[in-house]
């Protein structure tokens, strides 16, 4: 989920992650238009839309069952084996 910006309150899935720059892609979010100069003889220029990186700062897990965004926590099962946390629901994350 998106938390502040033009694009505040959408939802959607990672499409790709850039550590380095702390920059995400989401589907559906950011979309800007693209102005693609024709490549070929008779072929024509088009305008694409498709999503833009924005910064992971902006971006939050949304907790499906409690329907709001959430921070994410780790837990350590009886088995020792550490899984993902949401924190407002204490629901364990695939």
């Amino acid at each position: 989920m998106i938390i502040s910006g033009q694009d505040k309150g959408k939802t959607g899935k990672v499409i790709a992650a850039f550590p380095r720059e702390s920059k995400v892609i989401i589907e559906g979010v950011n979309i800007i238009k693209k102005h693609q100069k024709p490549r070929g003889v008779g072929q024509a220029g088009e305008i694409i839309e498709k999503e833009a990186p924005i910064f992971a700062s902006k971006v939050m897990y949304y907790d499906t069952t409690k329907k709001k965004p959430t921070r994410i926590g780790y837990k350590i099962l009886k088995d020792g084996k550490k899984v993902r946390v949401s924190k407002a629901s204490g629901e364990q994350i695939d």
